[in-house]
């Protein structure tokens, strides 16, 4: 399932995200939307803990869709560090967006992961 995001929560679940989120700005009157989404939930099921999906409603988060420019539906942000690092949009079909996806995956989910202070205890006891 792919978490809903609304301008309240796209702060803290997508800018403040300690992973890259591939954000999915669609509406339900989009049929490519509808077609893509199959694909989409089947990276997120790749990807693990390693990139996050969400979606948005573009009709209902008109803030959003401005300030992310929106041209056409749907359209696909992958943000890191509240920057985005790449723009999907005007794919042709499935297999535009395979591969898009694919590529976003082989550079994104083979990184090391960043060190987290909640193992700090076991850094220690390595140490003494």
């Amino acid at each position: 399932m792919v978490l809903s995001v609304s301008e309240r929560t796209f702060t803290q679940e997508v800018l403040e995200s300690p992973i890259p989120v591939l954000v999915n700005f669609e509406a339900p009157w989009c049929g490519l939307c509808r077609i893509i989404h199959p694909l989409l939930l089947q990276f997120q099921g790749q990807c693990e803990d390693q990139i996050k999906l969400v979606g948005i409603n573009a009709d209902e988060n008109f803030k959003l869709s401005n300030t992310y420019r929106l041209k056409s539906l749907p359209t696909l942000l992958l943000i890191e560090n509240g920057v985005v690092r790449h723009r999907l949009e005007g794919f042709r079909g499935r297999d535009d967006l395979r591969l898009a996806l694919e590529e976003i995956k082989l550079n994104y989910t083979h990184r090391p992961k960043a060190y987290s202070g909640s193992k700090k205890s076991d850094l220690e006891l390595h140490l003494a």
